[in-house]
């Protein structure tokens, strides 16, 4: 016999250290891709805390009340409707150069072909818009410093109601015809 055989031929002492290299490889890059997620999840907070977080204000309105969701690197003072201007005041203070981006009801405000008129501190901008069924998100770009933000629609939320109105014009109506009969019949 020329050629002895050995329990463990050279070829497979090779091929089981290229399996634990193989295995430590597999285990090096699932680390390295646990170290990319976590790294991808922190920069994605800082990234929501340093560019402002989504905030609510509750805007009440008569007998109605809107949770309005906007998105702002500064403090909102206050909002207000005015119903005679068709327009959403919003104050707002610490403002830094960011993007500003709030979500308005269609049953609160809203404008004729989604055309409304933003303006900055008294200066008219651009804005984009995305619109559903019941709201209207507009997001624009807010300087350094900004204190008022004013938007203009074609319809905002009427102060006294279509139907109450109407009732009180039909009761008005009745009153005085009532008051015209009672002094004819006395006559």
């Amino acid at each position: 016999m020329l050629f002895k055989m050995h329990n463990n031929p050279p070829y497979q002492a090779g091929v089981e250290n290229h399996q634990n290299s193989n295995t430590s490889f597999f285990k090096k890059t699932l680390m390295n891709g646990y170290l990319i997620f976590f790294l991808f999840f922190a920069l994605a907070l800082n990234f929501g805390v340093a560019y402002g977080e989504k905030s609510a204000y509750q805007l009440t309105i008569d007998e109605n009340s809107f949770e309005l969701q906007y998105d702002l690197t500064g403090d909102v003072i206050a909002m207000a409707l005015d119903q005679e201007l068709n327009s959403l005041l919003i104050g707002i203070e610490n403002a830094k150069d960011s993007l500003f981006s709030i979500e308005l009801p269609n049953k609160m405000i809203s404008s004729e072909n989604n055309e409304f008129a933003v303006l900055v501190d008294g200066y008219e901008i651009d804005y984009d818009i995305i619109t559903n069924e019941n709201n209207s998100v507009l997001m624009f770009f807010i300087p350094d410093k900004t204190q008022e933000i004013e938007i203009i629609g074609t319809y905002v939320i009427p102060e006294f109601p279509i139907g109450a109105f109407s009732a009180l014009v039909l009761t008005t109506c009745l009153v005085m015809i009532m008051t015209k009969i009672k002094n004819t019949k006395f006559r």
